[in-house]
């Protein structure tokens, strides 16, 4: 470490996204955290890295380069074949104090919380958690702030510089990285002015991942850097892999998502059933809002919104969602939004597609009714 200049800020270019997989299967968050990091790239004019550990994984490196990747730095060896914190952590610190990238992006997965904060006091930079949100053009930082905040335009418009020990720092080329905090209640959006890289772990789900090009894929370039690594530097052994089967449910890869909010309140059971039968007749899965889920009417995998999952299915059904911001950060983004609820203000219906005042258990039971008859007139 002696000979890494982390503030050396001229010295540091590209952007780096550590590509995770678990024997041998590329994590889907890799390819939606490729896909963002092509955009700053571009934004920035570099190069963007995909960095791929494991053993005998080069066979993935080629997608990575599909999604956007313009190289791939691989680092093979049979001691990286399973996760340990010691020997990822070590060999991405040797190859980043060797290339240097402004940028490095992690997903906030168990293994990419567990390794972004120990490389992060490392390299000792900056990291911003769980992140559901980066930029780097200031345009178009703007104007994310404008849609997703309160802050008033002339203090949008004038934001070029913040000030860093006393004094203005150039925030142009800053990865401005959103995050919520407060339990959700506020957004952050945070930069790393002084260090590099500017790290940042991301929440899975919350970015789009892009169209796949062959043509990319064909021609991504494959380096595989020098780095030491022997059984002493790891601290920790791999006896065993087991994998529990527990049913969860997948929001962020579902069609259609019908999710329940505080207004199934006066018959907790029924509105439930109800949501779960809906569900079944559009070939969906069961969502909530953070409510439901605090109350523990519904179990925490359902929940969608700032602190729970985000989704971008093609139908959202919401069932007695007030539509608090935090949940709409959750779900905005889908293709097209039905919400059901008896207050006719509710904030929901400012981001609905198609919207329903009136009473969700009188309301959902004809609204699977119709569409029983629909599929059976077809």
């Amino acid at each position: 470490m002696s000979t890494f200049n982390n503030t050396d800020l001229a010295a540091f270019k590209g952007v780096w996204v550590f590509c995770e997989q678990r024997q041998g299967e590329m994590m889907p968050t890799s390819y939606e955290l490729i896909s963002e990091g092509r955009k700053l790239a571009d934004s920035l004019g570099v190069e963007l890295c995909g960095l791929l550990l494991g053993e005998n994984v080069e066979g993935l490196a080629k997608d990575l380069g599909g999604y956007g990747a313009d190289k791939v730095i691989l680092c093979d060896s049979p001691l990286l074949k399973n996760y340990t914190t010691d020997a990822y952590t070590k060999v991405i610190c040797d190859v980043v104090e060797q290339y240097k990238p402004e940028i490095m992006l992690i997903g906030a997965t168990n293994i990419g919380r567990d390794l972004g904060p120990r490389c992060a006091a490392r390299l000792h930079t900056g990291l911003c958690a769980d992140c559901t949100h980066l930029d780097v053009d200031m345009g178009v930082y703007k104007d994310f702030l404008r849609e997703n905040s309160t802050l008033p335009e002339e203090k949008i418009a004038n934001m070029a510089t913040a000030k860093v020990l006393g004094q203005d720092h150039d925030v142009s080329r800053d990865l401005k990285m959103t995050r919520p905090a407060f339990g959700g209640h506020l957004m952050a959006s945070i930069i790393c002015p002084r260090f590099r890289p500017a790290m940042a772990t991301v929440r899975p789900g919350v970015l789009k991942k892009a169209a796949y090009d062959e043509a990319k894929a064909k021609a991504v370039k494959i380096e595989k850097p020098s780095f030491s690594l022997t059984e002493e530097d790891i601290k920790t052994e791999v006896v065993k892999i087991e994998k529990a089967a527990k049913k969860l449910v997948d929001l962020v890869g579902a069609d259609v998502v019908v999710s329940v909010g505080r207004g199934i309140s006066k018959d907790v059971e029924k509105g439930i059933a109800l949501a779960e039968e809906l569900a079944e007749v559009l070939g969906g899965v069961v969502g909530s809002s953070r409510a439901c889920v605090d109350a523990g009417w519904i179990t925490a995998d359902h929940q969608v919104g700032q602190t729970g999952k985000t989704v971008h299915p093609r139908i959202y059904v919401a069932l007695g969602i007030s539509g608090a911001i935090q949940h709409k950060a959750g779900m905005q983004d889908s293709e097209c939004i039905i919400a059901v609820n008896k207050n006719d203000t509710a904030p929901i219906f400012e981001c609905a597609d198609y919207g329903i005042c009136g009473d969700l258990f009188k309301v959902t039971p004809m609204l699977i009714e119709a569409i029983k008859a629909a599929k059976a007139a077809k």
